[in-house]
């Protein structure tokens, strides 16, 4: 809580004045949005808010009718920032600030000289309503919020937050405001920062931010098969870079780099970090285990590597790759015009025993598939009648298939991801990340609430929509039948 000295209230004519034209003001404005317009074609609504809100405004940069003074220091400055308030509008507002004016009427509240740089435009929503801010304004406006207990503002700067994780910023933000939800235990905030890490990854490797992630954060990272990179070496490398950088103990170092996924990267590369990558000299005992089994994988036959081995561990799950041999990218114009389709080729699965054999894919896209529920049926009432179908009532389709069988399929499964780009504050970034196996052909809530019809829909690029569809070859372990 906030230090603070004062002195015994002040009560003054000229607040009394200003506050009665204050409710005045009010009534006037709620009375006149509340007329009877039932019934009555001469009734309209005047709305005088903006006068209102204007006087507000005059109130606190002239300081007319002032009965509380507000003095703000920071260790940034000698000087104090004086602020001529009114107790009723700031006791509106803030539970804090009413117990802070109960017996007196000049308090100083000291701030760190973040929040203290703010201060102005804090008391400025106090009075107004409303306030604006840039990213790197969000956590000390969502301190100050949260210090003096206005909840629509804490509410606001949080909602402002999750919209502008795409934004660009010099430094990056996304990793300190994640930092920042977990030290107030805003779970919301966190998982909406969580998640578009993990979804845009590859752009936060390359970026200033990477090398501000903390231990935490990052090991939740790599236990996730949701990131969205070009590959496990891309993942490998910028750990690497993170551990150089942070030079953390032993103990965490060994829990980082055992939590890469060796088997994902070609032996080849493999070959090439050991005989390269201080880090990997440094800590070669801590994963000297991994690394083994990740040759042996490639080495063997998956079939035979399975006998010996629990394959369906996360070790041998891939993530997200954007790489050409996991998938391909898919830029459909104008989507809501008529069915398209489309093919590829994928690697049959990530064993160096499998990347020579291909597997081709067929993907149909419909922009307005109709759900049984919603399809035309014969009504009994009206011989022949068919029931009427609106094309909205439709919905988009993505349905992904094998175009081929083979025994080579024996012991893989494929598990399908399609991830949707969208343009959020002019970078294209991951939306949407839809997962299904291969037990389904179709994810069924593909797009449910994408309105495709609109130009100036968000799912759209320039009126296309941007998917990349990946394979993800998952093998079993085989169920040996006791005699």
């Amino acid at each position: 809580m906030a230090r603070l000295t004062g002195t015994r209230p002040v009560a003054t004519r000229r607040w009394g004045c200003a506050a009665s034209a204050f409710f005045l003001l009010l009534l006037t404005v709620q009375a006149a949005q509340k007329a009877d317009l039932s019934g009555d074609a001469t009734a309209a609504t005047i709305n005088h808010s903006l006068t209102l809100l204007q006087r507000l405004q005059e109130l606190l940069q002239n300081g007319n009718g002032s009965d509380s003074v507000l003095r703000v220091r920071s260790a940034a400055s000698d000087e104090a920032k004086v602020f001529h308030t009114h107790q009723l509008l700031l006791s509106l507002q803030s539970e804090v600030f009413e117990s802070l004016l109960h017996n007196q009427s000049v308090i100083t509240l000291h701030e760190p000289p973040e929040t203290a740089a703010l201060f102005e435009k804090f008391i400025r929503y106090l009075y107004c309503g409303g306030v604006s801010i840039l990213l790197h304004q969000a956590i000390p406006m969502h301190q100050l919020a949260s210090k003096y207990r206005v909840w629509g503002l804490q509410r606001g700067v949080a909602d402002y937050m999750k919209t502008h994780l795409a934004s660009e910023s010099s430094q990056g933000h996304v990793v300190a405001w994640y930092h920042y939800a977990v030290r107030i235990g805003d779970t919301g905030l966190q998982e909406s920062c969580l998640q578009f890490l993990a979804w845009n990854l590859s752009a936060i490797l390359g970026s200033a931010e990477w090398g501000s992630v903390s231990v935490e954060l990052l090991l939740l990272l790599l236990e996730r098969s949701d990131l969205v990179l070009h590959s496990e070496l891309e993942l490998y490398t910028a750990v690497e870079g993170w551990l150089s950088r942070r030079q953390p103990e032993g103990p965490v170092a060994k829990r980082v780099l055992r939590a890469i996924r060796y088997p994902m990267i070609a032996p080849n590369q493999l070959f090439r970090l050991q005989a390269q990558s201080p880090v990997l000299a440094r800590h070669y005992s801590a994963v000297q285990d991994l690394l083994f089994q990740a040759f042996q994988f490639h080495a063997a036959s998956p079939l035979h590597f399975a006998k010996y081995f629990d394959v369906n561990c996360s070790m041998f799950l891939p993530r997200n790759y954007l790489a050409p041999s996991w998938g391909s990218q898919w830029v459909i114009n104008n989507p809501a015009r008529d069915d398209r389709s489309t093919s590829f080729q994928t690697q049959l699965g990530p064993s160096s025993h499998d990347a020579s054999k291909r597997v081709t894919w067929n993907v149909l896209f419909s922009p307005r598939w109709l759900p049984v529920s919603l399809r035309p049926v014969y009504s009994d009432s009206v011989s022949g009648a068919v029931q009427p179908v609106r094309i909205e009532d439709g919905r988009p389709r993505l349905v992904i298939t094998p175009a081929m069988s083979s025994p080579d399929f024996a012991g893989v499964s494929f598990q399908k991801t399609v991830l949707v780009g969208v343009r959020q504050q002019g970078r294209v970034v991951v939306k949407h990340a839809y997962s299904f196996h291969q037990s389904s052909d179709e994810a069924a809530d593909f797009l449910a609430h994408a309105d495709l019809q609109k130009r100036t829909s968000e799912y759209l690029i320039d009126n296309s929509l941007h998917l990349h569809i990946i394979i993800k070859p998952v093998y079993h372990s085989l169920i040996k039948v006791k005699k």
